[in-house]
């Protein structure tokens, strides 16, 4: 009832996202889709409609729904700075629905372009996963469609109809330190945990190669903020993570991308390329034990900082997916914040990947 296609060409040609349709459609050999999840490259991002109605045309379907983004993928390869489209054709029993008010327990998959970002929205009802459909600055044109359409605001919420899902949220990182209390903040700036001087703490914490560098890599530290019980945070995966912005040796304070209130718990984080490989299985085998059956097909929203550029080349992230379920269809995009449902409620991700694993209901 699901299958995927991918094609790519030289230039934004509308027909690349029809031969994407016509690839998955011959998969599952029919003649109309009931729904299309429909996810173009940035080279269509300035005008995606007349890909939307060669897709449409092709699939007999007028449920298109999807995003421009940086980069696109699907379980048999991944584009980047080509022009593309991948598609995820919806047959028989199944379906994609705008979710027009969601309830606290539904699963809702959420797309936004970065000018349309709402925390408000983010936060309404039900469990939601997705992403920004931006490149890694966060800017760009980039659009969000619907119902065969560019969305005029931007965004849209959909039910996976036919299938239950489960949403998993792989952050990818190496602990350096143990949740530590802040006990001194001011703004952005972080002053101190467990009362020691926060840029001390994670100074005397990082790996000794890094160390060794002659300028801490800020790119690679992260704060992550843990939700809930401390001790099973980091195991569960009950944080968000922060970007580094600078460290003031003056103060031995640390200057990070949004604020932290004294009294909550962090720890420093570096992202590896190991540890998030390993996340990733973790996450995966976790998810599935909690959907309480081998996934027949995956949604991803993985961040551009996570993609081949952040692994060397490759896509480790999706080497993982293929390998545990080979065959299954998979449809994702790069793009530039990740939402996600951690600790009992929505987030805006940095740096993750995030993803839906589904199970048909017959």
């Amino acid at each position: 009832m699901i299958a995927t296609g991918l094609a790519t060409g030289t230039t934004a040609d509308p027909d690349i996202a029809a031969r994407a349709v016509a690839q998955a459609m011959s998969r599952l050999a029919v003649t109309h889709a009931n729904s299309v999840l429909l996810f173009l490259s940035d080279a269509f991002a300035r005008d995606p409609q007349p890909a939307l109605l060669a897709a449409s045309r092709q699939s007999q379907c007028i449920q298109i729904v999807g995003c421009s983004a940086a980069g696109i993928f699907t379980e048999q390869d991944w584009v980047l700075d080509t022009p593309a489209a991948a598609a995820m054709i919806f047959s028989g029993d199944l379906s994609l629905t705008t979710a027009h008010s969601p309830e606290l327990d539904d699963l809702v998959l959420a797309l936004t372009a970065p000018n349309a970002i709402n925390r408000g929205w983010i936060n309404a009802p039900g469990r939601r996963f997705g992403g920004v459909a931006g490149n890694a600055t966060g800017h760009g044109l980039f659009k969000v469609w619907n119902n065969g359409k560019i969305n005029p605001n931007n965004r849209c919420e959909l039910y996976i109809q036919g299938a239950s899902g489960e949403i998993g949220v792989s952050h990818g990182i190496r602990a350096l330190t143990a949740p530590t209390v802040v006990t001194a903040s001011n703004g952005f700036d972080v002053i101190s945990l467990g009362r020691q001087a926060a840029l001390n703490l994670l100074a005397r914490e990082l790996p000794l190669e890094v160390r060794e560098l002659d300028h801490i890599p800020l790119h690679l530290i992260m704060a992550a903020e843990v939700f809930g019980d401390p001790d099973t945070a980091l195991a569960e995966g009950r944080y968000r993570l922060i970007p580094v912005i600078a460290t003031n040796p003056d103060d031995r304070s640390v200057t990070l991308a949004s604020r932290l209130a004294e009294g909550s718990m962090m720890f420093w984080a570096l992202r590896q390329p190991l540890a998030a490989e390993r996340s990733m299985r973790v996450t995966l085998d976790r998810t599935e034990q909690i959907l309480g059956h081998r996934p027949d097909f995956a949604i991803v929203a993985s961040s551009s900082g996570r993609g081949p550029s952040f692994y060397g080349g490759e896509d480790k992230d999706l080497q993982v997916i293929t390998r545990l379920y080979p065959d299954m269809p998979m449809i994702g995009f790069y793009g530039n914040g990740e939402i996600g449902w951690l600790n009992n409620a929505n987030q805006l991700l940095e740096y993750s990947t995030v993803f839906g694993l589904f199970h048909y209901d017959v």
